[in-house]
């Protein structure tokens, strides 16, 4: 199972200043949470910048997680990825945080199928970043299950890697996010499209629901191997 991880790049501002979490308790939540995921035998991906998802994917090679995945968009010619650079060459204990990198195109793309590279994704924190790629994934599954009038696409086709499938679930850590929910209006459109979404409220809740996912998800290849 691959889990898409999402959350707020400044975070001094969102999790001590918005959210009032002192940093040493954040910094045990990151870990425990980093825990679990290697636990569960899961592989994560994360757009390669700073930001609660690095803290969370350091901890998580430091606890001989299984696999991390880089996913940005190498191709682009407006923004470029210059910018990522110190952090795609991040290393923990000497060795390389990533083990693979995949080219998402350009950001464009980038921003609406970022947290589709997952069987599931774990929404971090709410920011004007995070809610793109939500909405953006919310929005391409719904096209995805031919909802939308006289288009058909898979998501295979608009990438290779993307992982997700009608069993896509966002999970959201409750704890980091401001009142601890989605608004009702996002609730209403991830029912009305048959989206699954569950609320997280520690750790241990999120090793339950990861055992859980990783019993029912696809695991979808889009170009599986020739017999």
């Amino acid at each position: 199972m691959r889990l898409s991880i999402i959350g707020p790049g400044k975070t001094e501002l969102h999790f001590q200043k918005f959210l009032n979490i002192p940093k040493n308790k954040l910094i045990k939540e990151i870990n425990e949470i980093a825990k679990t995921i290697s636990d569960s035998g899961a592989e994560i991906e994360f757009l390669p910048d700073k930001g609660i998802s690095l803290e969370i994917a350091r901890s998580y090679k430091n606890q001989k997680g299984k696999k991390v995945i880089a996913v940005l968009p190498k191709s682009d010619k407006i923004f470029g990825i210059k910018h990522l650079e110190p952090y795609l060459n991040e290393k923990v204990n000497n060795k390389p945080i990533f083990d693979e990198i995949i080219d998402s195109d350009n950001w464009f793309k980038h921003d609406i199928i970022k947290a589709l590279f997952g069987n599931a994704v774990l929404l971090l924190g709410k920011s004007p970043g995070t809610q793109l790629e939500i909405n953006g994934a919310v929005y391409l599954l719904h096209i995805m299950k031919g909802l939308k009038e006289n288009i058909n696409v898979s998501l295979c086709k608009i990438h290779p890697e993307l992982k997700a499938d009608i069993d896509f679930t966002i999970f959201i850590y409750s704890p980091f996010i401001l009142g601890g929910k989605l608004s009702k209006e996002d609730e209403l459109y991830l029912k009305e499209y048959k989206i699954d979404f569950v609320y997280i409220n520690n750790p241990e809740e999120l090793k339950q629901e990861l055992i859980k996912f990783n019993k029912i998800s696809s695991n979808r290849v889009c170009n599986p191997p020739k017999r």
